[in-house]
């Protein structure tokens, strides 16, 4: 999420200082290391963190009132997988059409129309009697999380110039996602004992008083390419990523050698296929190939699905192994996983100053390393029936500081020295990577898990699977620190 050297299409911002903010924030505003920010700036990145908060909440909170979801609507577990499945459908599915689409319809049009999209389907949600409709109202959700959340990093990325401010902008926008995940763990619990419905009404009129600030305070942005929208681009990207992501998470309980199975995956090669030969001969492409010549962006992308990818499935573990085999209920594992999350609140602000300091590399190696050797501690220490404190908690603790160092840095790297005009689509991508790379992995655990033994046995080939992702994750951040030296 970078801002080009050159001026922006609306406005130019002179180096040397803050741009002045009277009655408007202007749509491109940078600010110079040590200048305060003024009240109506901190009023967007308030605007932009709720907004990344209440994903975050939407994701840990639901998880928990899954069973009484499906007590009261009479659904099968077939079916209230699909609670969850049905946003992670709408939000990997369409996450870096979402990006590009800030960048090509302009930014702000395209948060407050995805958050209102939002606030409403979270509302038929919370009011709904049938499972279908809940479901349905989870993937339209999903779907507009695919464009609010890359386009409220691209709006804090195209405000904020490289440097001091940008890390800082985005060390808050992700205090308040992991924020928003932590406390929906707990609150997930709380609300569901009043009533499972409350954890969809309750976000509605945050997200309400989010739209209307965010209308009143981020100013109108013209579109950043113009030139036509490319059409068939659109489609191919959105057939292909939905059919994977549909493949992925339905393979554990259809089978991965099925025959839909398989022709839902031909299915996405060849619309990938497609989608990559438009985009090599339309003039205005919706993904311009050459971004990915990018090492330092490819390689972003590579982590944020070794910290995804590892954390996620390693959470589903945990969440079986305390139920089921310690026989915990639900807010006592909740306060369990919690460690994750406050050490993400309690160092997250320290981390922008870290990235401005030392640079993005140091601190993803930083992240790695402490998931890896969270994860080898597990299995190295875990026996056949390991202990919360001496054994997992470590871990969590391990975890908590991986995701505080990683994401703000990963982030970061991947839209340092991106266009102006592609900051949406950087966004989109590395946000889609995590989604989908975290699909995959999970479908893999979940089918590990399903056929392996008794005790913690039961769980070790997926503790072994994401241990191998994290170290590959380091693997490929190592890479990055040898880059920089021999520059």
């Amino acid at each position: 999420m970078n801002v080009s050297a050159t001026c922006p299409i609306d406005v130019c911002v002179p180096s040397f200082g803050l741009v002045a903010i009277t009655e408007s924030l202007p749509a491109t505003a940078t600010t110079e290391t040590g200048v305060r920010w003024p009240a109506r700036l901190w009023g967007v990145v308030a605007v932009l963190s709720i907004a990344l908060l209440l994903d975050g909440f939407d994701v840990s909170a639901v998880g928990v009132a899954l069973p009484s979801i499906g007590t009261d609507l009479h659904m099968s577990t077939t079916a209230l997988q699909w609670v969850v499945n049905g946003y992670v459908l709408g939000f990997g599915g369409l996450l870096l059409l979402g990006g590009r689409t800030a960048d090509l319809l302009g930014r702000r049009k395209v948060f407050l129309i995805a958050l209102t999209v939002f606030t409403l389907a979270s509302l038929v949600g919370g009011l709904v009697n049938d499972g279908g409709l809940l479901i349905g109202s989870r993937f339209v959700k999903g779907v507009a999380a695919a464009f609010t959340a890359p386009t409220a990093l691209s709006i804090a990325t195209t405000t904020f110039r490289e440097g001091r401010d940008r890390n800082r902008a985005l060390s808050i926008l992700t205090l308040f996602g992991a924020g928003g995940f932590a406390g929906g763990l707990i609150m997930g619990g709380l609300l569901t004992s009043l009533g499972w419905r409350w954890n969809f009404l309750v976000p509605v009129p945050v997200a309400l008083a989010a739209l209307i600030i965010g209308y009143l305070l981020i100013n109108k942005d013209r579109p950043s390419v113009t030139g036509g929208y490319d059409l068939g681009g659109a489609i191919t990207l959105v057939g292909a990523t939905l059919l994977v992501v549909y493949a992925v998470v339905t393979a554990p309980h259809r089978g991965w050698s099925d025959p839909v199975t398989i022709v839902l995956y031909v299915g996405s090669f060849v619309l990938f296929a497609a989608f990559v030969a438009i985009e090599s001969l339309v003039q205005n492409p919706l993904v311009r190939l050459g971004i990915l010549r990018s090492g330092a962006l490819v390689r972003a992308n590579l982590n944020i699905v070794a910290l995804f990818a590892s954390w996620i499935p390693f959470q589903f573990i945990m969440t079986l192994y305390l139920q089921n085999d310690l026989h915990w209920g639900p807010l006592r594992v909740a306060l369990a996983l919690l460690p994750v999350g406050l050490i993400e609140v309690l160092v997250i602000p320290v981390t922008g100053r870290l990235i401005t300091r030392h640079g993005t590399a140091p601190l993803i190696v930083a992240s790695m390393l402490s998931l890896s050797l969270g994860l080898v501690w597990t299995l190295v220490a875990a026996g056949t029936h390991p202990h919360y404190a001496p054994v997992i908690l470590p871990t969590m603790i391990l975890f908590g500081f991986g995701w505080a160092f990683g994401f703000p840095a990963i982030v970061t790297q991947a839209t340092n020295g991106v266009r102006h005009d592609e900051q949406g689509l950087a966004s989109g991508m590395v946000q889609s990577s995590s989604q989908v790379g975290t699909a995959i992995a999970l479908a893999v655990v979940t089918a590990l898990v399903a056929t392996a033994g008794t005790t913690f046995s039961q769980y070790r080939p997926g503790v072994d699977l994401v241990t191998g992702i994290a170290l590959a994750g380091l693997l490929v951040s190592l890479i990055s620190i040898v880059k920089q030296r021999r520059v």
